[in-house]
């Protein structure tokens, strides 16, 4: 962790053992050991990002979907919609904390399920609240993560109105798009996401188009995947490692030293280099070329930084990454809600300490790892296995080190001198 961030607090209460009382024995619940020395000059960093679950449910059904496909199934009992009495506590929340910490801007995603299904006047309500309940001094940037199956003119009104960026997800061309990302029926859904983005692409909407979301199908060509999102003139495109653990590995991944998505990423990494010109900006190359440029994350996926973002559910509890419903359920869970409870209560979780405290929270293994301030053990959720919990690196670790070892002898290939 950098210097800037080592200032005197206090260490991490732990959770009642009541939702996981066949866990207790996993880390960081139970065993987080970390030198006095190190935690008395801990203080957690503020949340400066939230995940707003506006929704429960989705209209789709994408069989590679984390929140309804794995191991977490808690969606079932929560509110079908966020209720508004809801939004405006979690608006107050974090109005409260960002004033505690003089914090200048704070950012919301929008999410679900699939967000667009709480309504036009729902964003529009969620937006003011939001933007009243923030003192004017306080940046809000707000964006929304959709499948674009229901964007409508009705909804960039709105979106206008409050300046909310859009993320479409879409996973390449029509027959890659729908092997997972479909309808119950069975009907696929490229044909709406596409009319979606090219919604974006029109000249009076184009400035609220944030970005594609890729999940990665090693099926897929990836020089075809990416040259169908180049279509759409995405300004940048985020390409998700499909979510899985050491007890359910993803698609592909086992415990051999095969590295499939180092191979399929690498192969769109060189052409999105060696472009004559910028194509689009690619989320995961840029932050593994800052790191290895000696730069600081800005995401978790790979790097040390400290991670401030929480996520809230319909139902106003505080959770950490929902990534972490791949693992057990209630793995996301910190037991505290916005009703009775302020954000800095749950920056004393145990996982957040986990996930901020760098290098000396992760595995022996990663710890000796020479690639480690680039990789900083992988996306958090991906490092759980049933026993240990999450002190392990990730279950993609063959394919992180291929990967950053790839990108780093491309920057020194092409470096003058």
């Amino acid at each position: 962790m950098s210097s800037d961030r080592s200032v005197r607090g206090s260490p991490p209460q732990l959770l009642s053992a009541e939702c996981r009382a066949d866990l207790m024995g996993e880390w960081p619940e139970s065993g987080l050991d970390i030198e006095p020395a190190i935690l008395a000059h801990w203080q957690p960093v503020p949340i400066r990002e939230y995940v707003i679950k506006l929704v429960s449910g989705c209209n789709l059904a994408c069989d590679h979907c984390y929140v309804y496909t794995m191991a977490d199934t808690s969606w079932r009992s929560r509110p079908a919609l966020m209720p508004r009495a809801t939004i405006a506590r979690t608006s107050a929340r974090i109005a409260q904390h960002a004033a505690h910490h003089k914090m200048p801007r704070v950012r919301v995603v929008l999410h679900g399920g699939e967000p667009l299904l709480a309504g036009a006047d729902q964003l529009d309500y969620t937006a003011r609240v939001l933007r009243l309940q923030l003192d004017p001094s306080v940046a809000l940037e707000i964006t929304i993560q959709t499948n674009g199956t229901l964007l409508t003119e009705e909804f960039m009104k709105v979106l206008h109105s409050h300046q909310i960026k859009v993320g479409v997800s879409i996973d390449g061309r029509e027959a890659q798009h729908d092997r997972h990302r479909r309808y119950a029926s069975g009907r696929g859904s490229y044909a709406l996401a596409a009319a979606a983005i090219n919604l974006l692409n029109k000249p009076s909407h184009k400035e609220l188009f944030g970005g594609l979301l890729c999940t990665i199908d090693l099926r897929n060509d990836p020089l075809e995947v990416y040259a169908a999102l180049l279509e759409f003139t995405p300004p940048v495109i985020d390409f998700l490692l499909p979510h899985g653990t050491w007890s359910s590995p993803p698609p592909g991944r086992d415990d051999s030293a095969a590295t499939p998505y180092a191979d399929w990423l690498s192969s769109i990494f060189d052409r999105w280099y060696f472009a004559a010109r910028q194509e689009t900006r690619i989320r995961l190359f840029e932050e593994v070329i800052h790191l290895l440029l000696g730069g600081h994350s800005t995401s978790d996926q790979v790097g040390l930084s400290p991670a401030d973002y929480l996520v809230v559910d319909a139902d106003g509890s505080l959770q950490l990454t929902d990534a972490l419903k791949a693992a057990y359920p209630g793995a996301p869970e910190t037991g505290l809600n916005v009703f009775d409870n302020t954000i800095d209560q749950a920056l004393r979780h145990p996982a957040v300490l986990a996930r901020q405290l760098g290098l000396a929270a992760l595995a022996d293994k990663c710890q000796r790892c020479a690639i480690v301030s680039a990789c900083g053990g992988g996306h958090y959720p991906h490092r759980y296995r049933r026993g240990s919990g999450f002190l392990n690196p990730s279950v993609y670790c063959p394919d992180l080190i291929r990967l950053i070892a790839h990108i780093s002898r491309q920057l020194r290939s092409s470096s003058p001198g």
